[in-house]
C-alpha cells in the first residue's frame, strides 16, 4: 500500500508540479515578493499532496522560539521536505544553496528570483565572504536566512559534519541563530521512492544570541540540533512502526546537496 501511494504521489508531484511551475512562471517577471508568493503556493501544494496522497502530515513545535526580527535558521537536513516547508513557516525565507541548483529549469530560476544565496563550492574562502555579505543584505531587507549546517542529508540518528559556514555566519552577521531539529528522514529517506505515512515533527529551539566564541557556539548548536533530532527520531519510531529503521550502512560521504564548504 505504501508503494502504491508513493507511486501516485510521484505522479502528482512531477506532473502536477510541471503545470504549477508554468502557472507561477509570470512571477519570474514581476517583483521578488511575487516570486515568494509563487513558491509559497508551490510548497503549500506539495504539503497538501503529501498529506492527502501519502498520508504524511507535519507538526511544528517551539514557535515561541522564533525571534520577532529577521534571523538565521540552522536546520537539520534529512529529506527534501525541509527544503520547502520554511515557505510556510517563516516570513520571506532565503535559502543558502549551491550555485549549481540555479541552473535547474524552473526551480533554479524561481529560487534565484526569490533571493536565495547561491554559493560556489570551488571558491573557497571567497565563498564564505560572499555568503556573509548575502546574508547581511537579506536580513537587512527583512528576509530570514535558512542554512543546512551539515551541507547534505543525513539519516535519522546520525550526525554529519557541521561545516565552517555556519560559524562564519554567526561571527560575521549580527543576528540570532535558531537551531531547528526534525525527524523527516523517518518518512522521506534520501533518494527514496517510498514516502511513509506518519507525522513529521519539526522543532524550533531557543535562539543562540551573538557573542559566544566559535568553539562554544558550534558545540551549543550541534548539541541542540542533534540531541533534539535524536529524541524526535526515537519518538517517531515508537509511534510509527513502519518508520525508517536505523541503517548502519547509510552512506554519509556522498556529494553534498548544499555546499560542503559552508
Amino acid at each position: 500500500m505504501i508503494a502504491v501511494r508513493s507511486l501516485l504521489l510521484n505522479f502528482v508531484f512531477f506532473v502536477g508540479g510541471f503545470f504549477l511551475a508554468l502557472l507561477i512562471l509570470p512571477c519570474l517577471f514581476l517583483t521578488r515578493r511575487a516570486m515568494q508568493w509563487g513558491l509559497t503556493l508551490w510548497a503549500t501544494s506539495v504539503m497538501k499532496a503529501l498529506r492527502v496522497v501519502a498520508g504524511l502530515s507535519w507538526e511544528i513545535r517551539g514557535l515561541e522560539n522564533i525571534p520577532d526580527r529577521p534571523c538565521i535558521f540552522a536546520c537539520k537536513h534529512q529529506s527534501a521536505w525541509e527544503t520547502g516547508i520554511f515557505y510556510l513557516l517563516v516570513n520571506d525565507p532565503a535559502y543558502i544553496l549551491k550555485k549549481e541548483l540555479l541552473s535547474v529549469p524552473f526551480f533554479g530560476w524561481y529560487v534565484a528570483k526569490s533571493g536565495a544565496i547561491a554559493i560556489d563550492r570551488k571558491a573557497g574562502a571567497s565563498a564564505l565572504k560572499l555568503m556573509i555579505k548575502g546574508a547581511q543584505e537579506r536580513l537587512a531587507r527583512g528576509q530570514n536566512v535558512i542554512i543546512f549546517p551539515e551541507g547534505t542529508r543525513s539519516a535519522p540518528g546520525k550526525s554529519g559534519t557541521y561545516h565552517p559556514g555556519i560559524a562564519a555566519l554567526y561571527k560575521g552577521v549580527d543576528a540570532p541563530i535558531v537551531p531547528v531539529a526534525l525527524n523527516s528522514g523517518l518518512f522521506w529517506q534520501r533518494r527514496s521512492f517510498l514516502k511513509r505515512p506518519g507525522c513529521i515533527v519539526l522543532e524550533f529551539l531557543p535562539p543562540i544570541a551573538p557573542g559566544q566564541d566559535r568553539k562554544a557556539f558550534m558545540k551549543a548548536l550541534q548539541g541542540a540540533i542533534e540531541d533534539t533530532s535524536n529524541r524526535l527520531a526515537i519518538e517517531g519510531r515508537a509511534k510509527y512502526p513502519h518508520a525508517l529503521e536505523q541503517d548502519a550502512n547509510e552512506a554519509q560521504d556522498e556529494k553534498p546537496d548544499v555546499t560542503s564548504e559552508v
